[in-house]
């Protein structure tokens, strides 16, 4: 005997059977309209992660899993259902306790001295910090190439134009 051949996705491969078509919860309780503010009903749409199931897990036709998720995302607009469910799992026992030690109590302690400077970033700040402090030097700025060569060198001698 030869075996037949389904079309139909009701075929299960693994097995050689025939499946049940599952049947949607909105037949069994012949629901037309899906109402956003029903969460018990749409909670069985919808996964242990919150993600809405796909028709061939829920049983619903396409027009129906059309209804159910826009309802859906107007639950969770509306703040009534979560968008995403944290799933928290148990923290396995520790081997052995004494290996780790203990946590200190209390935030970090905090420097009691100030970190230390570098004279290498301190040279051009000095500089410019000289020029704001002594007006006259500005005043004497005309804004030639060599005039300003002459006004630094001067600034670093500790001199005035």
């Amino acid at each position: 005997m030869a075996r037949r051949e389904f079309k139909n996705s009701q075929f299960d491969d693994k097995n050689g059977r025939m499946r049940r078509k599952k049947v949607s919860p909105l037949t069994i309780g012949k629901i037309e309209y899906v109402d956003y503010k029903d969460t018990d009903l749409l909670n069985k749409f919808l996964s242990e992660r919150s993600k809405i199931k796909a028709r061939h897990n829920s049983g619903n036709d396409a027009q129906q899993q059309r209804a159910v998720a826009r309802a859906i995302k107007n639950a969770r607009e509306m703040a009534l259902m979560p968008y995403k469910a944290a799933v928290t799992t148990q923290r396995r026992e520790r081997r052995n306790e004494s290996d780790r030690p203990d946590r200190a109590s209390g935030p970090p302690p905090q420097p009691t001295a100030p970190p230390p400077n570098n004279e290498d970033t301190n040279d051009e700040s000095s500089e410019i910090s000289s020029i704001e402090m002594n007006p006259e030097i500005i005043d004497s700025f005309d804004g030639t190439q060599d005039n300003q060569n002459e006004v630094l060198h001067n600034v670093e001698e500790g001199e005035e134009s």
